[in-house]
């Protein structure tokens, strides 16, 4: 778990969009979060895996840009802001282990064939019957 100091990001209040009634245009309870990924204290390699991400949250300069609106209140918003920002960077630091190829047993093999068989046996039956032509 990766703690990323207050200083490294920088918090804006703005306002918020959408629906809000008249205090909408009064309060400036939304929170704009500037972490510039290439100047913090970050490893290296931390960084590379950051900038890589394919997020257009990050722009060209490496530096990430949240918008946290979500709360009614600008303290809420500051908290929601900064949780994703750690989520993000937390994220970004897992290494998924390393997928090998498999191959089906023999006994595996041979249970899908069996049930292809008895599925196929039980659509057979489903057919219409075949009446004697010597009843009559």
């Amino acid at each position: 778990m990766i703690t990323i100091p207050e200083t490294e990001y920088d918090l804006s209040a703005i306002r918020a969009q959408g629906a809000g009634g008249q205090n909408v245009n009064k309060v400036s309870s939304a929170i704009h979060l500037r972490f510039d990924i290439p100047a913090s204290s970050l490893s290296d390699w931390l960084k590379e895996r950051l900038i890589h991400l394919k997020d257009s949250r990050i722009t060209d300069e490496g530096v990430l840009i949240l918008k946290a609106q979500q709360y009614r209140t600008q303290e809420a918003n500051k908290k929601d802001a900064i949780k994703r920002l750690h989520e993000i960077v937390n994220t970004a630091n897992q290494v998924k282990p390393m997928r090998y190829a498999t191959r089906p047993s023999y006994g595996s093999k041979q249970r899908r064939l069996e049930s292809k068989i008895q599925r196929g046996q039980i659509k057979q039956m489903r057919g219409k019957i075949a009446s004697d032509k010597n009843e009559h």
